[in-house]
């Protein structure tokens, strides 16, 4: 797995745990969602992801959005 798949799966287990904690502990866990998809929105301009850095840490090797 290269470190787009990564990021994306990342993101992906945010929003879902985002969604369910709103739905049965509270509603303000919606913010969750909201700042994976924000997140999500800034790396598309600018290619840098916070998350990029952590999984590059752990040795997951370059694919062709995060360098």
């Amino acid at each position: 797995m290269n470190l787009d798949r990564a990021i994306l799966v990342f993101a992906g287990i945010v929003i879902l745990i985002g969604v369910t904690l709103s739905l049965t502990v509270h509603p303000w866990w919606i913010a969750l969602t909201v700042f994976a998809a924000l997140n999500l929105i800034q790396s598309a301009f600018t290619g840098f992801c916070p998350a990029a850095l952590v999984f590059r840490a752990f040795g997951f090797k370059s694919g062709c959005a995060f360098r």
